[in-house]
Order: C-alpha cells, then sequence, then structure tokens
C-alpha cells in the first residue's frame, strides 16, 4: 500500500464519544458520514514520521488526561460544531508540533481551533437552522479526553495506524 498522510485525534470519554456520534448520526450527511466523532489535532502529517510520531504519542499517555470544555456551539459555514476548551490538550499539541516543525502543511501549522465537528458540508440555511436549534439550549459543560490516535488517510474512512489510552 502506499504511504498516506496521517491524522492526529483526540479520543473522547465514552459517555461523550457516545452524545458526539449520535449527534453526527442524527446530523451529518448520511453518505459523508463515515468516521466516528473526533477532535482532529493534526490534519496531514508526513507518514515517514508515524514511527517517531507513535513513540511519543506513548510518552503523552502515559500522563493523566488533559481536563476539557465543551465551551459553545460554532459555525462552520456549511456546517456545525462544538468548541473545544482545553489548555492542557493545547499544550500537548504544541509539544508535538514544536518536535514536528518543518514537517508540518501550513493548516497544521497555525494554532488550532479544537472542535468535535456534527454536521459538514451541508447547504448553508440548514448550517444556521441546525446552530440556532444546538445554540439554544447549549450549556458549557466538562468533557472527558480518554486518549489519542493515529490514523492513516487513504481518501475514504481512515485507517488506525495506532491508539493509546491516557494512563496517569
Amino acid at each position: 500500500m502506499s504511504a498516506a498522510p496521517i491524522i492526529v485525534t483526540a479520543e473522547m470519554g465514552a459517555a461523550d464519544q457516545h452524545w458526539a456520534d449520535a449527534l453526527r448520526t442524527a446530523h451529518f450527511p448520511p453518505e459523508r458520514n463515515v468516521l466516528a466523532a473526533h477532535i482532529t489535532l493534526f490534519h496531514h502529517l508526513p507518514p515517514s514520521m508515524l514511527d517517531e510520531l507513535c513513540e511519543r504519542l506513548r510518552v503523552l499517555v502515559a500522563g493523566p488526561p488533559p481536563e476539557a470544555r465543551l465551551t459553545d456551539v460554532m459555525m462552520l459555514g456549511r456546517g456545525v460544531a462544538y468548541r473545544v476548551e482545553s489548555p492542557a490538550l493545547r499544550e500537548l499539541r504544541s509539544e508535538l508540533a514544536e518536535a514536528f516543525h518543518g514537517l508540518l502543511t501550513p493548516q497544521d501549522s497555525q494554532a488550532p481551533h479544537l472542535h468535535i465537528t456534527v454536521q459538514n458540508k451541508v447547504d448553508p440555511a440548514a448550517a444556521r437552522a441546525l446552530y440556532a436549534t444546538l445554540a439554544a439550549d447549549f450549556v458549557p459543560r466538562p468533557l472527558a479526553i480518554a486518549g489519542l490516535a493515529a490514523w492513516h488517510y487513504r481518501g475514504g474512512p481512515w485507517e488506525q495506524a495506532w491508539r493509546g489510552r491516557f494512563r496517569g
């Protein structure tokens, strides 16, 4: 198989994962909903760095899970997401970004906007309607971050390359 770019995600705790997946099932276009809900940390890392990345991820998950909160509902233009605030998760991501400086795409070189997408690639009017519905009832709350994962992107559903749970 040809080398594929690597995506790195933070994984949620079971209850939060179930909640976010249910929202994706309800609101994501079914033909495009091929992934579980996730929090993307990096969108496109070179496949040549997989071994070093996995070793660094192993070290990170040996520590405690980062605290996180859902802080608001956000528009994505043609979709809707929940904003994730987590200084500890941002710091973890910064550590990885520093280690791989020079290998990052322009998108991955920027400060991340951590979020959980529940709808995307829909008509802007549909996105605005869902945003209004979700925002009307939204209350900020804690979000459990359970682990980290690396994925191969080959154009369709992602292929898991590595996964680890926080232990600290």
